[in-house]
């Protein structure tokens, strides 16, 4: 099966670069380092390490390179002779990793995931010669879990989840991803049902480390700067509507239109960058008042917008902290909810719609303790944010409840290091 899926993706392969080379149309990070997802890396001596003093740590995107940020430091300060490897499949994400671990210099090296084919992954790892491979959340990949073994470079899946509909899906290709999941050789999971699931899906020795997104500190210097537009801004109320997905938008400005005139700030902010300017297309195209992110600076009257357009990137703790209270998109429409843990992190009120399935029990929870509210559908998300308006003293317990929902689920970093420490002193391979 292994080799059938493996045939597959060097057949797929011109589409695959086609593909790259479109996206990078808008997104021109996706035309750069291309010779890394091929397996062909800079003969810079810093870009590897013979001695095997790699961390190797793979976040896929933006959401998983900032959960690994607690990790990252964490084993930045524990193993100081070893230096981190952080990998990536999304230009977004390899920019959030330059801004995230920018401190720290060299030692912490960024590359792109080679595509998952066995020459290209044995060719990573005998470039970088990590000492062990910590894959974040989600990312089982057949060829490159196969090289792993073969250079006996241990795995630990770190944060890990697993949804009731990926799992359905996953049995479906039980012959190829089953003994993916079983070579890994611990997993670090979310929450007791990511547990029972990933152990329904194959792996062996699974345990409940909690998020390590209840772990990440809010940048002072973001928080100070969403404090700072607030004073720019005004008096007005700020309902923001973060990380929001294609067909979401719409659903909220036609709602926002059938209320009519509003004495609140609405802030869009798309999950996806390349949405920016279509987004404020929609808006403007319903006659909506807006302004962008980009325009704050310039001053102005804010009592004559009624939508702000957030076009920035790696501001997020600036717009959390911005806001009155969050809706966490993804979930208005079956795609599967974004992570709750940075608003409730800051002490803010969360409404999330039905989809919620890729963190189910983290939204379940938070819901369950008073800080988070479930929607059915766009109009009734704005009727919410209504009564909670009406209702200061509900959205101040919302608020607390938020803070003490965050602050009982810290600890996934010292227990996700815990599970690694052994790991790191297994014995390195006579292959390299």
């Amino acid at each position: 099966m292994r080799l059938l899926y493996s045939f597959i993706w060097w057949l797929m392969l011109p589409l695959v670069l086609l593909r790259l080379w479109w996206r990078g149309r808008k997104e021109p990070g996706y035309r750069a380092h291309v010779g890394e997802r091929l397996g062909f890396y800079s003969q810079d001596a810093r870009l590897s390490d013979p001695q095997g003093r790699f961390i190797w740590v793979h976040a896929v995107s933006v959401g998983e390179t900032r959960a690994a940020e607690p990790l990252i430091d964490a084993l930045l300060a524990q193993y100081p002779q070893h230096s981190v490897l952080l990998t990536c499949m999304t230009a977004t994400g390899r920019a959030t990793g330059a801004q995230v671990f920018g401190r720290h210099g060299m030692r912490v090296v960024q590359s792109f995931l080679p595509y998952d084919t066995g020459w290209m992954c044995a060719r990573f790892l005998r470039h970088f010669r990590p000492a062990v491979c910590v894959l974040m959340e989600t990312e089982v990949w057949p060829n490159l879990i196969e090289q792993c073994r073969r250079h006996q470079v241990p795995i630990m899946l770190a944060n890990a989840r697993l949804s009731e509909r990926s799992l359905r899906r996953g049995r479906r290709l039980g012959a190829l991803l089953r003994p993916a999941a079983a070579a890994i050789d611990v997993v670090a999971a979310q929450s007791v049902a990511d547990a029972d699931r990933l152990r329904a899906f194959g792996a062996r020795r699974v345990e409940v480390t909690g998020s390590l997104k209840f772990d990440v500190q809010p940048p002072v210097e973001m928080v100070e700067r969403g404090l700072a537009w607030k004073r720019a801004i005004g008096q007005r109320r700020i309902l923001l509507c973060a990380s929001t997905r294609e067909g979401e938008e719409a659903l909220i400005l036609d709602a926002l239109v059938t209320l009519g005139c509003t004495d609140w700030l609405t802030v869009i902010v798309p999950r996806h960058p390349q949405r920016f300017d279509e987004v404020a297309t929609m808006i403007q195209s319903r006659a909506l008042r807006m302004r962008r992110r980009t325009q704050l600076e310039q001053g102005g009257r804010w009592d004559e917008v009624d939508v702000m357009l957030g076009d920035s990137m790696g501001e997020m703790f600036a717009y959390y902290a911005l806001c009155d209270v969050a809706f966490v998109g993804g979930s208005l429409l079956p795609l599967g909810g974004q992570n709750l843990i940075e608003a409730l992190a800051l002490g803010k009120p969360v409404l999330v719609g039905e989809y919620t399935f890729n963190f189910g029990s983290i939204t379940e929870e938070a819901v369950r303790d008073g800080a988070a509210h479930r929607v059915e559908d766009a109009p009734a998300l704005l009727g919410h944010w209504l009564s909670l308006m009406d209702d200061p003293q509900r959205l101040s317990r919302m608020s607390q409840a938020a803070v003490s929902y965050g602050l009982h689920h810290q600890g996934a970093t010292l227990r996700s290091l815990a599970l690694l420490a052994p790991l790191l002193q297994e014995p390195q391979s006579a292959q390299r």
